[in-house]
């Protein structure tokens, strides 16, 4: 099934990896919103879990093995084209994790990646403001669990 155009909602996993007060973000690659700064992820394939589908995307995308702490929020992200048709649907799964090893470095559909401290995330001027926000909520849930990020 073609990602743009979808017969319907493609489901996709995100990884919100905290370490020492920042969280990693990845330049994307692709579309949709190629060169924006975003979470590591991508889509669901057939047969697999959603907690096996959210490690594999971070280690193709980053080079990192991560724990997944907990699912931080289920979300739909739908973007329409100028004459209001559905170009891309994803119903998106975001988890909160930690490096647990591997080297970092940009794979597959992205195009970077790097450590930004929280309290720098409203700068970035190439990530949606939805993106920040979903970010500074997960820390602010893992705060209020007394788990350190």
């Amino acid at each position: 099934m073609s990602r743009e155009f979808p017969l319907r909602p493609i489901v996709g996993v995100g990884a919100i990896i905290f370490e020492g007060g920042n969280v990693l973000l990845a330049q994307r690659g692709k579309p949709p919103s190629p060169g924006n700064w975003s979470i590591p992820g991508g889509a669901l394939k057939l047969g697999e879990t959603l907690e096996d589908a959210c490690k594999r995307e971070v280690l193709e995308e980053t080079g990192l093995n991560v724990e997944l702490i907990s699912r931080h929020t289920v979300l739909d992200r739908i973007t329409r084209d100028q004459w209001d048709r559905v170009q891309y649907h994803y119903v998106l799964v975001d988890y909160v994790c930690r490096p647990a090893g591997g080297t970092l470095k940009a794979g597959s559909d992205i195009t970077d990646v790097k450590w930004c401290p929280l309290e720098e995330l409203p700068e970035i001027a190439s990530m949606t403001r939805w993106t920040a926000q979903v970010i500074q909520e997960a820390a602010e849930e893992m705060r209020t669990r007394n788990i350190d990020i």
